[in-house]
């Protein structure tokens, strides 16, 4: 590991997904992890965040709702507004949502019932912290595991994602067709990931830090989560 990188994880009430990041930071990524604690509001020294998949809060009034005024999340939002890297995953991605540093809200996957399985997804978008080590059209195999997985925005909304080039990834079948068959929780437009207009942030429902080991089955996680090396101290 390298003192001079490091990765910041934040750790809400009810995370589960914090030494999961924590690991695929530090063990995949050769990186320094650092752990987060959600009353902090002090973030020197952190060159990247991750908003770790779970159940702030235990999902109280709604996914993310809470967590969002925590307050570490003051700090975040000043880091992402300096340019630093952040990535929500699934529960972080709800969180980064309710706190209004993407736009979209998650809501109740179609088939009402919790999902936990390997999906497939196409990046759409390789020019953001996370994903510049991809290339669009690339397929990767990752674990969802939500019950409020569908991404939803209004028209206006989407179609200023769509226009900007905002849509990271979609779900998608073996050949790469954003399908309805894919889609399997209802996600508008079959969005898998978002990022806002400048880039540094993205929130993603699948799980890359649960895809960085063969015994996992399979690395594709590394290959998401290492375009961020590239942003990070040389």
């Amino acid at each position: 590991m390298t003192s001079d990188k490091v990765i910041g994880v934040v750790s809400f009430p009810g995370s589960n997904g914090d030494h999961d990041a924590l690991h695929a930071v530090s063990a995949g990524l050769g990186v320094d992890a650092r752990p987060i604690d959600y009353r902090s509001t002090d973030l020197s020294g952190v060159h990247a965040l991750i908003l770790p998949g779970g159940f702030s809060y235990g999902d109280a009034l709604r996914c993310g709702a809470i967590a969002r005024f925590a307050p570490v999340m003051t700090a975040v939002h000043d880091f992402a507004a300096g340019g630093g890297p952040v990535l929500g995953i699934c529960n972080g991605f709800q969180i980064l949502c309710e706190a209004h540093l993407l736009p979209g809200v998650l809501l109740r996957n179609k088939s009402l019932k919790f999902h936990c399985f390997r999906t497939l997804i196409r990046i759409d978008n390789a020019a953001t912290a996370w994903t510049s080590d991809l290339t669009v059209g690339d397929i990767l195999e990752l674990p969802v595991a939500h019950g409020e997985g569908a991404f939803y925005a209004d028209p206006a909304a989407i179609q200023r994602l769509e226009a900007n080039g905002q849509v990271v990834a979609r779900y998608c079948d073996p050949d790469g067709t954003a399908s309805e068959v894919a889609n399997r929780n209802g996600s508008t437009g079959g969005i898998a990931a978002i990022c806002n207009e400048s880039r540094n942030v993205v929130g993603l429902m699948p799980h890359p830090e649960r895809a960085t080991d063969p015994l996992l089955g399979g690395t594709d996680g590394l290959r998401f989560l290492r375009g961020v090396l590239s942003t990070l101290p040389v």
